[in-house]
């Protein structure tokens, strides 16, 4: 498998069902928002980084790469792959959209795993 788009967009953008499969990949579900705010095709609590990284990260952007290798030893781990696996067969061959709530998409966990995802579907 090779070339799927994998875009990262916040819930409150694009509301909307679009092409592909949505994925909200938050661990904690967004303030202010029912369940029925934005379309999402299934809630990846398990592909977020863990409750305790998450609380020492703290959207420090002075940590970011820190936490971004934290959080790549994460998805490397057997669970981690686990999670993938699973998101991928959900989306079968569909673009993969990535949902968070996050204002800082550019230091969010969501852009460590589409790199993440991108890298994991190429070839060998």
């Amino acid at each position: 498998m090779t070339g799927r788009a994998i875009d990262v967009e916040r819930v409150y953008d694009h509301p909307g069902a679009e092409d592909g499969f949505r994925v909200f990949v938050d661990r904690l579900w967004p303030r202010g928002l029912r369940k029925d705010s934005f379309h999402y095709d299934d809630w990846a609590k398990d592909l977020a980084p863990s409750t305790e990284l998450r609380r020492w990260y703290s959207h420090d952007v002075a940590e970011f790469a820190e936490f971004r290798l934290r959080y790549l030893a994460e998805l490397e781990s057997p669970a981690g792959r686990t999670a993938v696996d699973r998101v991928l067969t959900l989306a079968e061959d569909r673009p993969l959209i990535l949902l968070t709530a996050t204002k800082d998409l550019e230091h969010s966990q969501a852009v460590v795993l589409r790199d993440f995802l991108v890298e994991f579907e190429q070839p060998d």
